[in-house]
């Protein structure tokens, strides 16, 4: 199975209750109609719990930019158990590795008690610890970045990152699950794909048959500082298709579910700057700092959350209004997204997507 970029509906785990479908039938027309004021909630809240990360890898936009460290603060996150019964996911993400929030647990335990399915992205270091939390708080899915088959690799890029440790830990998980005839949690691998790691992807899809997990997902790198040029597919068309080729046949071999980017040149955004985009309808984005952001992969801070305010008036706000109003608009949107980076929604046609040199394209940390 191959998949491209995002659709409108997220991951399909356990099945949703009657005010989640309810909320998210409304969510999606509304989303369709282009309404800026909404009824709905959204589908998904997305906290970014650190910005900070025990690994320190070659590519990662901190090093480009300010960085100040920042910790999402346990009184906020608690300020939405409410809407955890209403949204479909609550997705733990973002700049940093959510996994050393010494909270990180109990937020686990927190979402547990109510109906959002539980999503994180991690780099996979601390998966022994957290092992056991995974079953008791039914995690539904999570990802595990790893850029490369082998140790060497993945090690150069990812510095401080351990292979062997990660992949032993997986196939527990992977073991636990099947004594238990589990269905989740749905793991997956996160390949950042650049000049010096591409030709490892097809192995990668084999060491994620081999550990048992379920799909792997590519992404182009994004460079951030000069050093990183020489490491930008941009221009390099040939060779991504050749190693794609391979990694789908492999892929459709061995069952492994792949998402991968479209070829440059070929991305159905066509000419736009980029793809339709429905962040700011489907996501509640929280940033560690306190402030509320469009995406992850944007510079541009709406305002600070305030728990004492009506979500709805948040949710609605001036921001929000103009942002939905603005995002798809080829002739108003902001900067930010006309040189757009998301992975989902970018368009892989267009150089901005992969080099974002010179620009601002993290947020002012305070």
């Amino acid at each position: 199975m191959i998949l491209r970029a995002k659709t409108k509906n997220l991951f399909s785990g356990k099945e949703l209750t009657l005010t989640q479908k309810n909320n998210s039938e409304k969510n999606i027309a509304e989303l369709e109609a282009g309404k800026i004021v909404l009824e709905s909630y959204p589908r998904r809240l997305v906290f970014e719990l650190t910005n900070a990360c025990n690994l320190n890898c070659v590519m990662c936009g901190r090093n480009a930019a300010d960085f100040k460290p920042t910790v999402f603060d346990m009184d906020v996150f608690r300020s939405f158990e409410p809407l955890m019964d209403v949204v479909e996911e609550v997705t733990l993400m973002g700049w940093g590795e959510p996994t050393i929030h010494p909270n990180f647990i109990e937020m686990l335990e927190i979402v547990n008690r109510h109906d959002a399915r539980k999503y994180f992205c991690t780099n996979g270091m601390n998966l022994g610890k957290i092992k056991d939390a995974i079953f008791d708080y039914n995690v539904d899915v999570f990802a595990v970045s790893l850029d490369g088959a082998t140790d060497e690799t993945n090690s150069r890029i990812r510095r401080g990152s351990k292979i062997d440790v990660i992949t032993e830990n997986l196939k527990e998980i992977v073991r636990i699950k099947k004594e238990r005839g589990l269905k989740y949690p749905w793991i997956n691998f996160v390949f950042c794909a650049m000049r010096s790691n591409l030709h490892e992807l097809p192995d990668l899809i084999r060491l994620a048959a081999e550990i048992g997990i379920e799909e792997v997902k590519v992404v182009y790198l994004t460079v951030f500082g000069e050093d990183l040029m020489n490491e930008s597919l941009w221009g390099h068309e040939d060779e991504i298709r050749n190693v794609f080729e391979e990694a789908t046949e492999i892929g459709e071999n061995l069952g492994i579910a792949l998402k991968l980017p479209h070829i440059p040149g070929e991305d159905v955004a066509e000419d736009k700057l980029h793809k339709d985009c429905f962040v700011s309808w489907r996501d509640f984005f929280l940033g560690s700092d306190g402030f509320v952001r469009p995406c992850m992969s944007t510079p541009i801070q709406f305002f600070e959350y305030d728990a004492k305010k009506d979500f709805m008036e948040m949710w609605n706000a001036p921001e929000y209004q103009k942002y939905r109003e603005i995002v798809n608009s080829k002739k108003d949107m902001d900067n930010p997204c006309r040189r757009c980076y998301q992975s989902s929604h970018c368009n892989w046609n267009r150089k901005e997507s992969f080099i974002q040199i010179g620009e601002q394209f993290s947020p002012d940390w305070e």
